[in-house]
């Protein structure tokens, strides 16, 4: 029997589901639990232990366990365990044979595909990476999907015929998501995401143990380098005192010794809520500016949303509630279990898949969560500057998709053109992720400007094609982009140092300049498709005044910039654009 299973594999939690009696429901582990802890460790007896009983072994033996290594997927970093060593990937695939054999038991029989869920962020690589883990688990994995789709989609079966706008708001163990969704007749239809890799229910803790610490006269730093069975101990502790402030006015922790056990005398900590919710603040601030990026990039206005979900487990908490409520002037909905709703969603998507009844009147759709595109040249003057980004493909772009856009060569007789491919949402390419190259040649003796067509394909799986066809032959080459981006060699670097030796003070430099093409650049990664347009021909104009060195140019373009900037900046108070609180 050929069974797909959906899987949520999560920073803190993972979970498995199927659809049986056509409705999802959750696989339960050996514990009879249906969450698992994402935590893979070593025993005394160079043992493999996952789940519950590696979380409970890292309290006492933390540096012989590993957990959040979610966070640390398609990176180069690594987990010593005992006398092993495992990347993120093989993490990550302990925990899903974990539950491929949860779902072996429970139905009898082998299970061999899955859709596994990930952040709406996660770039190439990272995907790339949770899908080789799968790989490693023994699943063929049909479909990577993103987590608020899926949350989205497990509301959307509960009721997919009433047409309304959601915002999924996904703040779980380690990562946070934001979604715009519509439902409307039996489609699902995601209309932006944006997130932030480093911000979930790992930092309030964190946050927490730092304070307690801090009021012990200890840096959490470290505290955590020299002393950490101490830290392990108070980490456990404030988790509970975390989860506990969300049902109580008060909660204790109690501080262990540097060996992680306690003695009679330890000195006890006593938590209020309205303080923990104090000392959380500037860790909550985060999420807005995900919010804002999600509802322009969607066209909408927060007053437009009719719905807001509340996803994973760290929306539990009332300080989450309230700041979500604040927001959109309306209570968000928890009406299914924020821990389990994207398994749910993952069991629904693999019940599309694998074309379930139930299912025939449901449709799903998705986006690009990066821009995708190429480095290209641009002309001041007489001179060409290269490293600047042309988007192919931009953000939020419903999927799959293939979009051509046209390029030329710089010189006469040109035979060869080299395409870097990056994903990201800055202006220039150095601050974006190098995907691969793709060689064009035999492009055919002539003026500058013969004319090349790049096409991108973009799949549900995140997987790119790229392919350039030179429009005089029709010649084509593609290849699916898989290269890792490579730092600089200790020459470049050597090369780079000296040339910015010999470079002489322009108005370029003038530190007014400097500030203002910073925050345009900076902004040009928030902005929405039509908006960044309108930037980079202000900022084209502004440059080139910048290299043709006319002050009077330099003051005027300047200040078109700086205008523009006010107008659309969201890193400032909406009173502070002089716009209605009501415009995001």
């Amino acid at each position: 029997m050929d069974t797909i299973v959906g899987i949520d594999l999560g920073t803190t939690n993972s979970a498995v589901s199927i659809i049986e009696n056509d409705k999802p429901i959750l696989i339960p582990n050996a514990l009879g639990e249906v969450l698992t802890p994402s935590v893979v460790g070593i025993d005394l007896h160079n043992k493999l232990i996952v789940g519950r009983a590696a979380r409970e072994f890292q309290v006492v033996h933390p540096e012989r366990c590993a957990s959040v290594f979610k966070r640390r997927m398609g990176s180069d970093w690594k987990a010593t365990l005992g006398d092993r060593t495992f990347t993120p990937e093989e993490l990550s695939g302990m925990i899903l044979k974990s539950l491929k054999d949860d779902a072996e038991v429970y139905l009898g029989h082998s299970v061999n595909r899955a859709v596994i869920t990930v952040p709406a962020y996660f770039n190439e690589h990272q995907r790339k990476a949770t899908m080789h883990a799968g790989q490693i688990a023994g699943f063929r994995v049909d479909r990577i999907f993103n987590e608020p789709t899926a949350a989205a989609l497990a509301y959307g079966k509960v009721d997919s015929h009433t047409e309304r706008t959601l915002l999924v708001f996904d703040l779980g163990g380690g990562t946070f998501d934001v979604s715009v969704v519509e439902i409307m007749e039996g489609a699902i239809e995601v209309k932006s995401s944006a997130g932030e890799g480093f911000l979930g229910g790992e930092d309030f803790t964190r946050a927490l143990v730092a304070k307690v610490l801090d009021g012990q006269g200890m840096h959490f730093e470290k505290a955590e380098l020299k002393m950490p069975l101490l830290v392990s101990r108070l980490m456990n502790q404030c988790e509970d005192a975390k989860r506990l402030l969300s049902k109580e006015e008060s909660a204790t922790v109690r501080m262990p010794k540097p060996d992680g056990t306690f003695a009679d005398d330890s000195p006890t900590i006593t938590i209020a809520r309205s303080e923990f919710h104090h000392w959380m603040d500037h860790v909550l601030a985060r999420v807005e500016p995900p919010v804002r990026r999600a509802l322009g990039d969607a066209g909408l206005k927060r007053t437009q949303i009719d719905e807001v979900i509340l996803v994973g487990g760290a929306t539990r908490m009332p300080s989450v509630v309230q700041r979500v409520t604040e927001i959109f002037d309306k209570p968000p909905l928890n009406n299914l279990n924020p821990d389990e709703v994207v398994a749910l969603g993952a069991g629904i998507q693999a019940g599309l898949i694998a074309r379930n009844a139930s299912l025939e009147d449901l449709v799903v759709t998705d986006v690009a969560p990066f821009t995708l595109g190429i480095e290209t040249c641009k002309r001041f003057g007489m001179n060409h500057r290269d490293g600047y980004y042309m988007p192919i493909i931009n953000r939020n772009t419903t999927i799959p998709t293939s979009r051509v856009e046209r390029v030329g060569t710089l010189y006469a007789n040109q035979r060869e053109i080299l395409l870097k491919v990056f994903q990201g949402e800055g202006r220039r390419v150095e601050d974006n992720i190098l995907l691969g190259e793709l060689a064009v040649k035999d492009i055919p003796i002539g003026p500058a400007g013969q004319e090349v067509d790049v096409r991108f394909t973009y799949d549900l799986n995140g997987v790119l094609e790229v392919e350039a066809t030179v429009v005089a032959t029709r010649k084509k080459v593609s290849r699916i982009v898989t290269k890792l981006a490579k730092g600089l060699t200790p020459e470049q670097i050597q090369e780079a140092v000296a040339s910015m030796q010999l470079l002489k003070l322009h108005p370029r430099e003038d530190g007014k300049n400097q500030f203002l093409l910073r925050r345009a650049e900076r902004l040009y990664a928030e902005l929405p498709p039509h908006e960044r347009l309108m930037l980079t021909d202000i900022l084209d104009a502004f440059e080139r005044a910048l290299e043709a060195g006319d002050r009077e140019s330099i003051d005027g373009m300047g200040s078109a910039l700086a205008e523009f900037l006010d107008q659309f900046d969201p890193g400032l108070n909406p009173g502070d654009r002089g716009t209605s609180d009501d415009d995001w």
